[in-house]
């Protein structure tokens, strides 16, 4: 394997200048792979926080970089305003290469997570983990064999991927058999979340948010769609609970939500994978 104790790593996500928890995975992500001793050095970089992308990369001491984009999908945010906002391309940015030699280091820009393969066994992880963790009254704990499976995402009908990639994992997940069913629902599109209870092939499921960060959408959003009252989903935020009691019976089904996948320690995995994959390149 490359030695990379000579390389610098960049993890790059969305951050937020109103939820402080949109950037608390990926700077816990960086944290573990500084521990690991892997790399040379770990930096971050935001488009919405500080440090900047930019700044993260100008922030690099090594003459290698392995940039990774913490995003769920190829979209808007990931292949164009980063690859601008590193120089990888003009303002247009429909075409860029994804090595490129900058300031004098050699640049790869990496694959964002949440398309990799390996995201099947975060979003696995994730369900397993809250089904264990929160039994039926009475102590019961399905097995998968008797669980539908909601990967939740976003959608939207500007970008075509940001659908695609939660319908993939979907469709990966299904392939495994382990679950009874597989299904992907949006916030903003067909099928939508509000219906998990009555999409659900069993009287089990659970509800597996396919987004980086525990923000507004994971914590405050979809529990509303899932029939809980704004109300009481802020005043749980307030007290510092989970905004969505599990499990919560709804339409006589037993629903499970949990916490988003980019929160999964799994996920620095994938990240390695992302990088490994990249050190390949010509």
């Amino acid at each position: 394997m490359r030695d990379f104790s000579k390389c610098t790593l960049v993890l790059l996500g969305h951050g937020s200048t109103q939820n402080g928890q949109s950037s608390v995975p990926v700077r816990a992500h960086a944290a573990e792979l500084r521990r690991r001793g892997i790399f040379g050095e770990v930096e971050v970089g935001f488009l919405k926080e500080l440090p900047t992308v930019a700044e993260a990369l100008a922030r690099a001491t090594f003459p290698d970089v392995f940039l990774v984009p913490v995003f769920i999908s190829e979209g808007y945010f990931s292949e164009s305003v980063i690859p601008q906002q590193l120089g990888l391309c003009g303002p247009d940015c429909e075409t860029y290469a994804r090595r490129q030699r900058l300031a004098g280091r050699d640049v790869r820009y990496c694959g964002v997570v949440g398309s990799h393969p390996s995201m099947t066994e975060v979003l696995l992880a994730r369900a397993r983990e809250v089904v264990a963790d929160h039994p039926v009254p009475g102590g019961f704990r399905p097995g998968p064999r008797e669980l539908t499976l909601f990967v939740a995402g976003h959608g939207t009908d500007r970008s075509a991927t940001s659908r695609r990639a939660v319908e993939r994992q979907a469709e990966l997940l299904a392939a495994r058999t382990e679950y009874a069913s597989v299904q992907a629902v949006f916030m903003e599109e067909a099928p939508e979340i509000a219906r998990s209870a009555e999409l659900s092939a069993t009287e089990f499921a659970v509800v597996v948010p396919f987004f980086i960060s525990d923000g507004l959408h994971s914590q405050e959003d979809i529990p509303v769609l899932l029939g809980e009252s704004m109300e009481a989903v802020q005043a749980r935020l307030k007290a510092g609970q989970p905004t969505f009691p599990n499990p919560t019976r709804r339409n006589d089904r037993w629903l499970w939500y949990a916490r988003a996948v980019g929160t999964e320690p799994l996920m620095a995995e994938v990240i390695l994978e992302r990088v490994f994959e990249a050190a390949r390149w010509p």
